[in-house]
């Protein structure tokens, strides 16, 4: 199963939650915003759409 991971970066607050949560490490912080670097280790969770604080992030299955 695949995912698609979008970060709104327009939303995003760069607090990090994401990256601290994310169990595969998809995210990093790039210039204080969230960057779904690793974009194809998501197992689909939503632990980081659940922590993000102003709804930037989406996880959709593929």
């Amino acid at each position: 199963m695949a995912w698609n991971v979008i970060v709104d970066s327009d939303k995003c607050t760069g607090d990090g939650e994401c990256v601290d949560v994310c169990p595969v490490e998809v995210y990093e912080l790039q210039d204080g915003k969230a960057v779904a670097v690793n974009a194809e280790e998501c197992l689909g969770c939503e632990s980081c759409v659940e922590v993000c604080p102003s709804d930037a992030i989406v996880i959709e299955e593929v």
